[in-house]
């Protein structure tokens, strides 16, 4: 019998336990699926920079890649402590630096979903729609995972969702046959497992391994199609921001009040309308009804500006030679009456 094949009549026999806490969590249903990210690697290519740390569009990597994960019930990153823009669970594989298998089997031990997605944490472009399609993968077919494949064909194994059962078991198995995961190729997991090939908007899998990498990166997120989604988006996660607004209406209605009133009115009245939003309950839909109100206003405000729309004649109109001088009123007082052919009142 191989040293293989003892392991997994071990491990069929009495499955390895998980971590401590993972344990002490109990019964109940399972969450829709957790999440591993791994954020140790070298980035030898990058001189060995923080590389999760770097930015693209003002956002480090790591929280990029937190962002399309959000809805995990729980997320774990393997890597060095640092701030993140969301709350997460750290781990860290013993010995550190022992590559991406040793990194994955740190982070798995700290999870209890039946499904567990596995990403990277240089993905600049990914989005919860390609996680959306792996979750959907797994959830209808058999096997045991979805993983997203690039515009080349090739195998992306950390950017996947894996059946956390068969996971386990193969990790398991490397570990046996091998004393230790350290150093191993992630190709030695993939080819063990049965999984499901997704192929992916290109964008998705794109990761930043190279200072060339990470210059395209950042002219992409400055494309004149995607700059203000990305802009939004960096501002709400700087802000701490969790909230869907309908940008065209805020921008329809800084253009109003622009052009109804005056150029700095769009600022500050976008800025007193998320201020009222948030008095009322901060949802999207505060955020449009005050929206609407105050676009209302700004068109009010133009209306009054143009005599054809209110039907009333504006100063000057009383008269053809001139401004009316005679005193209060759309024209002055006596115009038609008793002295209307004396003298005027040149003194104002």
């Amino acid at each position: 019998m191989t040293a293989y094949d003892a392991a997994l009549s071990a491990y069929d026999a009495a499955p390895p336990a998980r971590d401590a806490e993972v344990a002490r969590a109990g019964g109940g249903a399972a969450p829709a699926y957790d999440a591993v990210v791994l954020a140790g690697g070298a980035a030898k290519r990058l001189g060995g920079v923080d590389k999760p740390g770097l930015s693209v569009g003002g956002r480090a990597l790591l929280d990029r890649v937190l962002s399309a994960c959000a809805g995990a019930a729980n997320t774990v990153v393997v890597g060095g402590r640092r701030p993140t823009a969301r709350p997460v669970e750290w781990a860290r594989e013993d010995p550190a630096g022992g590559g991406p298998l040793a990194a994955l089997d740190a982070g798995v031990r700290r999870t209890s979903a039946e499904s567990l997605l596995v990403l990277s944490a240089d993905l600049p472009f990914l989005g919860a729609e390609t996680v959306d399609a792996l979750l959907g993968a797994v959830r209808g077919g058999a096997g045991d995972g979805a993983l997203c494949t690039d515009a080349d064909g090739r195998d992306q194994p950390l950017v996947a969702v894996y059946r956390a059962e068969p996971l386990r078991r193969e990790l398991a198995l490397l570990t046996a046959e091998h004393g230790s995961l350290t150093g191993l190729p992630l190709r030695r997991l993939v080819r063990a497992l049965d999984l499901v090939r997704v192929p992916a908007d290109p964008l998705a899998s794109f990761d930043c391994d190279t200072w060339e990498d990470l210059a395209a990166a950042r002219a992409r997120i400055r494309d004149h199609g995607d700059v203000l989604d990305e802009w939004i988006t960096a501002v709400k996660d700087e802000l701490g921001i969790e909230l869907d607004v309908d940008t065209r209406v805020l921008l329809d209605l800084a253009r109003d009040a622009a052009h109804g009133v005056a150029r700095p009115a769009a600022p500050l009245t976008t800025f007193l309308v998320g201020y009222a939003a948030a008095r009322a309950g901060g949802a999207g839909q505060d955020v449009a009804e005050a929206a609407r109100k105050a676009a209302a206003l700004a068109l009010r405000w133009a209306e009054e500006a143009d005599p054809a729309k209110t039907g009333v004649a504006g100063p000057g109109d009383a008269k053809a030679d001139g401004p009316n001088t005679d005193g209060p009123g759309l024209q002055g007082p006596g115009a038609d009456g008793p002295g209307a052919d004396g003298p005027k009142n040149d003194a104002g």
